[in-house]
């Protein structure tokens, strides 16, 4: 059988430059968004009733 090779001493260094700031932001906003949502059709309907 062949032996694989294992590289065990290289280090790879990932760089994550990408920020979740902006999805965050999105997230909170659509969240917002709905719930607000909900709440005016709920009194729409509780005031109609």
């Amino acid at each position: 059988m062949a032996k694989a090779e294992i590289k065990t001493k290289q280090k790879t260094k990932i760089e994550d430059s990408s920020s979740l700031k902006g999805t965050l932001a999105s997230v909170f906003f659509l969240g917002i968004f709905l719930v607000v949502t909900w709440v005016s059709v709920f009194f729409l309907f509780v005031d109609r009733f």
